[in-house]
């Protein structure tokens, strides 16, 4: 039987599983999403949740030199802090999705998708209206360039038929 156990494994020993933990972090505050396997997946989610909650709390030194001990690049610390976390500052956790993808084609493991939640900005009714207007305004200037496009290929098909007319009637003389 087995009692009382605290964490995943995934088969790896202790060190093995901390570089793994730091690498898929990384991964995942640089690219915004990360592939791997579902068990894996679920590992990182708790890890990554902590980060992100300890980098909204400020951009103190204290702060920085916890996220640099946790993730591998100091380019991920400053994208951690500087752009991923003002995008969760009024978000009180569940900063990152999981979807399950299909299986891997080699051993048959489950797969997912480890991504961070990032909402678009909500548009005001007037930004709404404005898009709208300009969206008409160029599908009509798109059609009337088709519409001219289309005049001077007739134009030139006329004019070639006249020079054609014009080379028969000189071959005739």
């Amino acid at each position: 039987m087995i009692h009382r156990v605290k964490e995943k494994k995934l088969g790896r020993d202790a060190s093995h599983r901390k570089a793994l933990i730091k690498n898929l972090s990384t991964s995942l505050v640089v690219n915004k999403k990360v592939e791997t396997t579902l068990a894996k997946a679920k590992y990182v989610r708790p890890y990554v949740e902590r980060l992100i909650t300890r980098a909204k709390k400020g951009n103190d030194f204290n702060t920085v030199k916890f996220i640099k001990g946790k993730l591998t690049t100091n380019d991920a610390v400053k994208i951690l802090l500087g752009e991923v976390a003002p995008l969760f500052e009024k978000r009180q956790g569940g900063y990152t999705r999981i979807v399950q993808l299909p299986e891997r084609k080699g051993d048959n493991a489950k797969m997912a998708r480890l991504e961070l939640v990032i909402e678009k900005p909500k548009k005001t009714k007037k930004e709404e209206e404005t898009e709208a207007k300009t969206k008409k305004s160029t599908a009509k200037k798109t059609v009337k360039k088709e519409i001219e496009a289309a005049q001077t290929a007739e134009e030139t098909i006329e004019t070639e038929e006249i020079k054609e007319d014009v080379i028969e009637e000189e071959k005739a003389e």
